[in-house]
């Protein structure tokens, strides 16, 4: 028998696998050489347009996106289909059984696809050129026209895959991203399934909106373009037909009931790269919006001006009986004991609490239990004030006072310089805000 007679074997499509794979569960993929090792993605127009919102707009791990490259190269997407906001493939990794791999990308609703093709169908050459079969590179700018984006932004491509790497994407699933390319390739029209309409329903929606009931051609809903406050007041207000007119000012919407959560922060994780961890970003963005949603109602300056202490006195003041204190006191570099009591202070007395506690030097050098006195901002007055409070208490124990401090025990009366009494008890060591300031020392002492 010659060598052209030879029976050819039947070894079926896309299945690099064969003829290479060894003995064992894991054996391995073999690495990616030859011609096809440096093979390039995105020959057409639509293909690099796909590659370069993956890799700059889509966000992303680029470390991810460079191991999946190189498992495209090596044939390790086997099967890959198409349908309306998902990509579905099998791909070959380091044991015998194929993975299975999903990639979805947001489809857009029905009313926004309405807004798109009325936007492309005023447009004769655009839609001449989609009936013949061809998607031109013009159609981005009409679907931002509508207010969307055809290419996928951040947050927009979402990828799952049942092997046990936890990185997302892992690098099957970010080899399906690449290859997805060459699918916009060889159908541009691809892309269109991919945000939800198949090329038949494109098409058929595209003709119908050619020309109305009546024959007319159809007019485009286009977003207003706007002008300038000052410009539309001064129009308003010029002309004789403005004498006698008000005008005024419109009222904004008020803000909601209570602050909210952003929700893009719930739906987008930070990159694995950036180290900053997803329920932390939720946090800040969910502070921020509270501090946003005081500014708006008018309670306070939303903590604009607080400095480094005071906004992690805070924050802390929001967490006190939960694990997250200890977790902030770590990151911040303090001990979580005196994070503990500077939440206490703020919690209690705000910015004029947490200035008291945190003072390390008395105030009034000179002032004692004989010999009350007055320098700096504490008066003698006051300081006989807290005095005469805590000895009322004593019954023969000794009192002492250290500078606008008067101490009994486990009890201590601190002056702020807001002319303020402030009760402090003893724990552990540590001195804990007990309260709300009052003018009175005796009135908290009595509570």
């Amino acid at each position: 028998m010659s060598p052209d007679d030879r029976p050819v074997p039947d070894v079926p499509d896309r299945t690099p696998w064969r003829g290479w794979r060894g003995s064992g569960e894991n054996a391995g993929l073999p690495a990616a050489k030859g011609a096809g090792s440096r093979r390039p993605f995105g020959a057409t127009w639509w293909g690099k347009a796909w590659l370069e919102a993956l890799e700059q707009r889509a966000r992303l791990d680029p470390n991810r996106l460079g191991r999946g490259r190189s498992y495209a190269r090596r044939g390790s997407v086997l099967e890959l289909t198409v349908d309306p906001g998902v990509v579905r493939a099998e791909v070959q990794g380091s044991r015998v059984t194929p993975y299975g791999v999903t990639v979805k990308i947001r489809a857009f609703s029905d009313a926004e696809w309405d807004a798109v093709l009325d936007v492309v169908s005023a447009q004769i050459g655009r839609v001449a050129a989609l009936l013949d079969g061809e998607l031109p590179p013009e159609l981005v700018e009409d679907v931002q026209a509508a207010g969307l984006e055809l290419l996928p932004t951040a947050g927009e491509v979402r990828t799952a895959c049942n092997c046990p790497d936890f990185a997302v994407p892992c690098k099957h699933s970010a080899a399906v991203c690449y290859l997805i390319a060459d699918e916009l390739d060889e159908d541009p029209f691809a892309l269109m399934l991919l945000r939800g309409r198949r090329r038949d329903e494109l098409l058929a929606a595209l003709r119908s909106r050619r020309t109305s009931v009546s024959g007319e051609p159809l007019k485009v809903r286009t977003r207003p373009v706007g002008v300038l406050a000052r410009q539309a007041f001064a129009a308003e207000l010029s002309g004789e037909e403005a004498v006698g007119r008000s005008h005024d000012v419109p009222v904004p919407p008020r803000p909601g009931a209570q602050a909210g959560v952003p929700a893009a922060v719930l739906a987008l994780a930070p990159p694995r790269a950036s180290g900053v961890e997803g329920q932390d970003l939720v946090a800040l963005a969910t502070d921020a919006a509270r501090r946003a949603w005081e500014l708006a109602v008018g309670d306070g300056n939303g903590g604009l001006r607080l400095t480094f202490e005071q906004d992690l006195a805070r924050r802390a003041a929001s967490m006190l009986g939960t694990s997250a204190l200890a977790d902030l006191a770590h990151r911040a570099g303090v001990s979580s004991r005196q994070l503990t009591s500077w939440a206490v202070a703020w919690r209690e007395a705000g910015a004029a609490g947490l200035a008291v506690a945190t003072e390390t030097s008395p105030a009034a050098d000179g002032v004692g239990e004989d010999q009350p006195g007055a320098t700096g901002t504490v008066s003698a007055e006051q300081m006989a004030e807290g005095i005469a409070a805590l000895s009322q208490l004593a019954g023969g124990r000794r009192v002492v006072v250290d500078g606008n401090r008067v101490s009994l025990e486990r009890q201590q009366l601190r002056l702020g310089q807001d002319g303020l009494w402030y009760l402090f008890t003893e724990h552990f060591g540590d001195w804990t805000l007990a309260g709300p300031p009052a003018a009175d020392p005796a009135e908290l002492l009595n509570r």
